[in-house]
């Protein structure tokens, strides 16, 4: 499958028919959708939805690719496509735990293509200078009859088949081979975007892979083979993580059996989540940090525990716990409560309890025509107690910056906390940070 030229749009954003996407290429595209929210666990509309004039994107990023088009969805953040793409790498490889250095992300954001072209290129590359310096291998135990004895002799079928002939040993022996189940998920991969890429260049690549990935057998099942990944093989656990994403994006017809298109997509809300989780991480290190903590419940009944708790990131401090909780959403500094969800508060309040956490943090997407600066924007007590919480931005258009932004964020000097009952609302603002505005 060949692809057509590229249409991009933003979250939330619509794109009509005219202009060469007719309503059928809408409705390829829809189909393509609905299975990758599927595969996402999200709802089918989540990805992508019919309008009356065309299809409009969810709060997903990505590519979704038809025989007859291709949409690139981008996050709604600052800065132009191309900014966006780069940022948007930056923020996968940090979420999906791969080693990009700076050069890569630097080379990505000259080059004039979409975010897929962006990734199967990153991959090619990294590939082929893997493969130059040698394909990994493992000992495969075989069996053969030979007449020179190799590796051991198998006595009981030299006994049963040959033993009137003694011209012939039955043989069992190991033997270094390049078709192991790692090189079977690569090679699955490449072929599968030799039929993706419109770049010239990333197909040479790609040729040049399916060459030196000769002797590795084809496999109709890559996702489901044992693969192990260990220090041998250290050099390919990132293109291994990037081949398996490439697969799962795979749609085949099931009336057909041919591939009736592809998805690359990824729900912003956990991609923030991950992304924020793992540059905690590197910001408070050697502090503890567990993602997707689930260690407590709101509820104790007497035949068990109920409602468990699952905040996004728990830091073990040296003065108790710190929970941050991560929300795709672009705040309204014109309303008093920055348009913050009361059900997300009330949230928060439930982990400060049963986490006994004198401080939580809900962490937000900054957008300049909000806020000046990233870093807290808001400074609030919960009502009767000591228990602080901040509601902090980061620039997701500058990932690179986000770990020393949230280092600052949970080592603040404003972080000193105020006296109990000193404010008499639920949770009420104090003061508001300088470097928020509003335009009223």
């Amino acid at each position: 499958m060949t692809p057509a030229p590229l249409r991009s749009i933003r979250e939330w954003e619509e794109l009509r028919v005219g202009d060469g996407f007719s309503e059928d290429d809408a409705e390829r595209l829809h189909r393509v959708a609905a299975h990758a929210a599927r595969r996402l666990r999200l709802p089918d509309g989540a990805v992508l939805t019919r309008t009356a004039t065309g299809v409009r994107a969810g709060q997903v990023v990505g590519v979704l690719a038809s025989p007859r088009s291709t949409l690139e969805i981008l996050p709604k953040i600052d800065g132009d496509d191309g900014a966006v793409r780069a940022a948007l790498v930056r923020m996968l490889a940090v979420a999906l735990d791969l080693r990009v250095a700076d050069g890569e992300i630097t080379a990505l954001r000259t080059q004039r293509h979409d975010l897929l072209e962006h990734l199967i290129r990153l991959f090619a590359d990294r590939l082929v200078g893997a493969v130059r310096r040698g394909l990994p291998r493992r000992y495969r135990a075989r069996t053969e009859d030979l007449r020179l004895l190799r590796g051991r002799l198998d006595v009981i079928r030299q006994l049963t088949r040959f033993a009137v002939r003694s011209d012939l040993l039955a043989c069992r022996f190991e033997e270094l081979s390049v078709d192991t189940p790692l090189n079977r998920v690569l090679k699955a991969a490449v072929s599968k975007l030799t039929g993706i890429t419109r770049s010239s260049a990333t197909a040479r690549r790609l040729a040049e892979l399916v060459a030196r990935l000769e002797f590795v057998k084809d496999t109709r099942s890559p996702l489901r083979e044992p693969v192990r990944l260990d220090r041998s093989n250290t050099a390919y656990h990132d293109l291994y993580r990037l081949a398996r994403m490439f697969l799962a994006g795979d749609w085949q017809s099931t009336a057909s059996g041919r591939a009736s298109g592809f998805a690359l997509v990824f729900a912003m809300n956990d991609l923030f989540e991950a992304f924020v989780g793992r540059s905690v991480r590197r910001a408070v290190a050697p502090w503890q940090v567990h993602l997707q903590h689930a260690r407590h419940w709101a509820i104790e009944a007497p035949d068990g525990p109920r409602f468990r708790l699952k905040p996004d990131i728990v830091v073990d401090t040296p003065d108790g716990p710190l929970v941050l909780d991560t929300k795709w959403k672009r705040l309204d500094p014109a309303d008093r409560t920055l348009s913050i969800d009361s059900a997300d508060i009330y949230q928060m309040q439930a982990y400060a309890h049963a986490y006994d956490a004198a401080r939580l943090i809900l962490v937000y997407p900054w957008f300049q025509e909000v806020v000046t600066d990233p870093g807290i924007a808001r400074h609030w007590m919960i009502s009767g107690t000591q228990r602080v919480l901040d509601v902090a931005t980061v620039d997701v258009g500058r990932p690179e910056v986000v770990v020393d932004a949230l280092r600052s964020i949970v080592g603040s000097t404003q972080l000193a906390r105020r006296p109990a009952g000193a404010l008499s609302a639920a949770v009420a603002p104090s003061s508001e940070s300088p470097g928020l505005r509003a335009e009223r």
